[in-house]
């Protein structure tokens, strides 16, 4: 997409910039959009994933903390000793919805403890406004913690993956 002049100083990632966005989507039957502004990114797809039955989401603006490591319904991770330390990089939501860690309800995940990931590896998808965003790594390395559960909403800024770029 071409940065027009009316557009010079604006946030396109500002709500009412992703709804027009759609809306643009909607109307050429676009099926990606993918827009960086700065350090920011925002890749918007759509019809090329099945439908799921979506939970609703709550949107809240502070970003909360994750659960415990010690509850039972944790996902499973390696020893806490190498989850520490300067190798250790966590992947963290760049959107407020629900993640899913797989692409459909019968399929395997995208990743889980113990994946080898590449920068441009998929390691989820976040659906927000019923857009379906694939979610890359970013990063080179080894899962060593999944953070959050399949179908839970996250916020922006939520820890998701802890990955040692070590290996």
């Amino acid at each position: 997409m071409a940065k027009s002049q009316s557009n010079e100083g604006k946030d396109i990632f500002s709500l009412e910039r992703l709804r027009q966005l759609i809306d643009l989507m909607k109307e050429h039957d676009l099926g990606e959009i993918d827009l960086q502004q700065d350090a920011q990114r925002i890749r918007l797809t759509r019809g090329s994933l099945p439908t799921m039955t979506m939970p609703a989401v709550v949107a809240s603006a502070a970003p909360t903390a994750a659960a415990p490591a010690s509850s039972s319904s944790a996902p499973p991770s390696v020893a806490a000793s190498e989850q520490e330390g300067p190798h250790i990089v966590t992947i963290k939501s760049p959107m407020v919805g629900t993640f899913y860690a797989r692409p459909n309800p019968n399929s395997k995940n995208y990743v889980e403890v113990g994946s080898a990931i590449q920068p441009d590896t998929t390691i989820c998808i976040i659906e927000a406004m019923k857009v379906f965003n694939e979610i890359p790594a970013e990063v080179r390395g080894k899962i060593v913690s999944v953070l959050v559960q399949n179908e839970e909403a996250v916020d922006f800024g939520r820890p998701l993956f802890k990955v040692d770029t070590r290996g």
